[in-house]
This record gives C-alpha cells, structure tokens and sequence, in this order.
C-alpha cells in the first residue's frame, strides 16, 4: 500500500497542478488541465482513508473541524517542503480529498508570462485590486507575484489571510505577516477588520466569501491601504455585480458610490493549454478610469466591456483580445481558446 507522500512526489514529478483522492477510483492528476487516472488499482476504502488519514495525522484541530464540518482546508509540505493546499471532504463513497501543488518558488509577473502591465497594480499605494475567474485558473499565482513584486521593490508591511496559507514568502524589502484562518484567526472579516490595528500597507486576501469580508475588504481600502483580493468570477462587469447584488437593496447604491472610488482594477485570468505542453494565462484586465467609476456609480456596469476594449492605450484588455493574441503568436491553439471566447466571438462548429 502507497503512502501519501509517495503519491504527491509522483504528482511532483508528473507535473500535476492538482491531485484527487476518492475510493473507487483510480488517483487521478490534472496535468496541463486534463485529469488523467494513475496507477494501475483503484483506490479501496481503507487505503483511501489511509492516505487521507496521513494529511490529517499531526493536525488535531482539522480533525475537529472536518468531524463537525464535514469538509475541512489545511495546508501540507513534503519533507522535501513542497507544499500542497488541501481539501478534505466527505462524500457518498466516503471522504476524499483534492490536494494543489504550491510550487516553493514564487515566479514573477514576466515568468508567468502574464501582461507587463499588471505591475502597476503593485506599484500602487492605495486601492482595492480584484484577482477572477474560475478555480484553478491562476488567481493565486498572480496574486502572489504582484505581492512579491512589493516585496523586492520597496519596504511594506504586508499582511496576508488565507485559508490555508499556500506560499510561503520570505521578507526582502517588505516585512510580511502571514494570517491561517482557523489557527491565527477566527475569520476572514475579523481579520481583515483587525489589519487596522496592526500598522499594514499592504492586506492580501486569499479569498472574498462573504458580505461581512467583502465589506470589511472595501472599507479598509478607503482607509488609504492597498488591498489584493480574489473572487469566484468570470470578468470584470460580474465581479462589480456580484459585489454590490450581495448586499440588501437598500445599501446597494452606498456600496456603488464606496466601490467606484475604492476599486483600482480587476485581472480576469484564463490558463489555457500550450502548445507542445504546459500552460499560458489569458487576461482580461480593467483598470478603474473616470469612465469606469462613473458607470460603477451609476450602475451601467453593461458598459464595462466597451470601455475595456476602447481604452487599449492605458493597457486595457479584453479577454477576447488576450486570448486571440495567444493564438496569432502561434502559442495556443484556436481549438483551445474556444471555449473561452465570448459567444460573439466563437466560430459556430461546422455541421
């Protein structure tokens, strides 16, 4: 019977993103996107639970959590200290679990082969700057380079909340504070709501689940902080939507007025798959102009898009636009970009 680090150095060594573990199946790894089933068994229960039980071994407070919860986040480092975010949840087959490889090093903006010009998010002093799009997509990396990019570049007190905490930085300009919900703090808006008291430049949030958070988040980046956040969101007009629907009609308009002078931006990311291997990001970004905040505040986020794609110059852009760049580059693939293309833009399949 495998142990659990065995299987995570065989993910390591695959070049796997992401690893599930369930009874009944095989083990499976997402490499470049696609899952693909290892090993020549399925999974039986108990070697299931087996390995499962490994990640929560030395974690007596997870174990609580995923008894009363029923789903539990921790983090887990191999000996060789390559780091995995985890998830363990219970399901009709039993409990199962969807570990993240953390890569150790933390690559900068131009090594993602992301946009140069996200850096001016970086280098900004105040402002509320919102990561999107789906889950495995690249959010965490990009946030975790433009924090870096602080971090080599001037001195900052930064601070970060997370659940789990899934890189680690080490100070270099800036001095950096790293905050686990569940063992340094009880929650994400108490947290953030507490960075106030703690002297920071700079608050990273790993993820905006809440009104209380996402509240608490604009707030503190009126407050003249600089606040990176992410969000479950397709691009920049659903991220200003699903911020202010999620609160009561009757705060809606003072939430548009607070967001509109709040906002700095906001990088929509797709990782689409490269050719001969790998992954390369696409970006949607939209940078908060006095265009942008007036429809904010009037409530014509219709408009964004438009907006988007008119204003080139500042270095704005769609996603369309990334995605179709990809492609005349020769890095992509019209087949892989697809999917991601908005519907005016898709090319109907032939009959």
């Amino acid at each position: 019977m495998r142990n659990i680090n065995d299987l995570l150095q065989e993910a390591k060594a695959a070049g796997a993103s992401d690893i599930h573990i369930s009874a009944g199946r095989y083990p499976l790894f997402r490499i470049d996107g696609q899952l693909k089933p290892i090993g020549q068994q399925q999974l039986e229960k108990p070697e299931t639970d087996s390995l499962i039980g490994e990640l929560l071994v030395k974690n007596a407070a997870a174990n609580a959590r995923l008894a009363e919860h029923k789903q539990v986040d921790l983090s887990y480092e191999l000996p060789d200290r390559t780091r995995f975010r985890v998830h363990i949840f219970k399901t009709i087959r039993g409990t199962a679990a969807a570990l993240r490889l953390v890569p150790r090093k933390i690559r900068s903006l131009e090594e993602l082969s992301l946009p140069p010009s996200l850096a001016r998010f970086a280098e900004l002093k105040q402002g509320f700057v919102l990561i999107v799009g789906p889950a495995g997509h690249g959010k965490s990396t990009t946030m975790a380079a433009l924090i870096d990019h602080i971090n080599q570049h001037r001195p900052e007190h930064i601070i970060t909340i997370e659940d789990p905490i899934e890189y680690l930085f080490t100070d270099s300009q800036s001095a950096i504070d790293q905050r686990e919900i569940g063992r340094d703090a009880g929650s994400f808006a108490q947290a953030i709501r507490a960075t106030l008291r703690q002297d920071p430049n700079v608050i990273m949030i790993g993820e905006l689940r809440d009104l209380d958070s996402m509240q608490t988040a604009i707030t503190v980046a009126e407050t003249g902080h600089l606040v990176f956040a992410t969000l479950h969101t397709n691009d920049a007009a659903q991220t200003v939507e699903r911020l202010i629907d999620l609160f009561p009609a009757a705060q809606q308009q003072q939430i548009r007025s607070q967001l509109s002078a709040a906002l700095s931006g906001v990088i929509s990311l797709r990782l689409v798959p490269k050719q001969g291997g790998g992954r390369l990001p696409a970006a949607e970004i939209m940078i908060a102009n006095p265009a942008i905040r007036n429809i904010i505040r009037e409530g014509n986020t219709h408009q964004i898009p438009g907006v988007i794609q008119t204003n080139a110059d500042e270095g704005m852009q769609t996603l369309d636009a990334s995605l179709k760049a990809l492609v005349q580059a020769g890095s992509v693939s019209a087949e892989h970009v697809q999917p991601y293309l908005s519907i005016s833009e898709q090319v109907p399949a032939a009959v």
